[in-house]
């Protein structure tokens, strides 16, 4: 049953905390759910809409209700209610992560294949940071154009000009190169891709979600957070797989069954995507705080003249 007071939005998980945002992202980001029919999909908002009108369909359970509001998480914008591409759904990032990064790592040792993988991963890429950017602050096609041709010349220079590089160094390091292309383009993508946040600022509220303003330095933060959190997805499976790849190769039985070498390592990837995707999410809060004495002066003056010293921290949607 249902029960009484009953908030759908209220987190199954506290989100002060590293594992409650874990458990909150390991629900979300399930892979599952990309493979849920868009009907189903559309009736989970509507009961989400209802719950929130304070109109609980009778004969519906918690868990009902609460598995509703998953797959709205994992398919709707925080921001905008709208439904999300397929492609660019935190969801997603398991099967495309993981067939992208493991055909990456395969095939590094070509300028060729470095150059379509590259390719292929900050499209890829691009897609996810439009979807997730902070919904209140539109960008142009040209402005997207801009930023997916700068961060897909980024990642192809620094995979061009490494793998050139490492030819007479150790195969190890070679093996590396995708990984530094990939955290030197999400550098560049995630920022360009969401330079209207930097450049008009972000919508910031109190703890009652009241909108005090635009800051352009909670859109900076917000920024760093989301780099440093799409590295860090990244990171365990491009640095740590090469290593086991490189010692298994020695073997004789993987050396009899090359063309099995790619698709291994796409599973591989999957295996650690599924982890690390929900726990990159959660190292910082998607309901980002800055303190009011690290706002830009005039908004922190604004705010401080209408609400004194009530509001000593303002929040915001980080995106993902």
């Amino acid at each position: 049953t249902v029960p009484l007071g009953f908030n759908i939005d209220n987190p199954r998980w506290d989100q002060s905390t590293f594992l409650g945002r874990l458990k909150h992202f390991l629900n979300i980001t399930d892979p599952r759910t990309v493979l849920v029919p868009e009907e189903e999909l559309d009736q989970a908002k509507a009961l989400v809409e209802s719950c929130r009108a304070g109109l609980v369909p009778p004969g519906s359970s918690q868990e009902q209700l609460l598995y509703a509001k998953k797959l709205y998480d994992s398919a709707f914008h925080p921001d905008s209610g709208e439904k999300m591409n397929l492609i660019g759904r935190m969801s997603f990032q398991v099967p495309g992560g993981m067939a992208i990064t493991g055909c990456m790592l395969q095939f590094y040792r070509t300028v060729p294949a470095v150059v379509f993988w590259q390719w292929v991963n900050q499209s890829f890429n691009a897609f996810v940071n439009y979807t997730n950017r902070n919904a209140a602050s539109p960008i142009s096609l040209g402005q997207i154009g801009v930023a997916y041709i700068t961060a897909t010349g980024a990642a192809l220079a620094t995979a061009v000009g490494l793998n050139l590089y490492t030819k007479r160094a150790p195969p190890l390091l070679a093996r590396w190169v995708p990984f530094a292309a990939v955290a030197a383009a999400n550098c560049v993508n995630i920022p360009m891709m969401r330079q209207q946040e930097i450049i008009n600022g972000i919508t910031v509220t109190d703890g009652d979600n009241n909108e005090l303003g635009c800051s352009r330095r909670a859109a900076a933060k917000g920024i760093v957070q989301v780099v440093v959190s799409r590295i860090t997805m990244a990171a365990p499976g491009m640095i740590i797989l090469p290593i086991i790849m490189e010692r298994l190769e020695k073997f004789t039985f993987m050396q009899r069954i090359r063309a099995l070498h790619g698709p291994l390592q796409v599973l591989l990837c999957g295996g650690f995507l599924l982890f690390m995707v929900p726990a990159a999410c959660a190292l910082f809060p998607q309901r980002c705080s800055l303190a009011l004495a690290d706002l830009e002066l005039e908004l922190r003056d604004s705010i401080v003249a209408k609400h004194g010293d009530k509001v000593p921290y303002v929040y915001f949607n980080k995106g993902l």
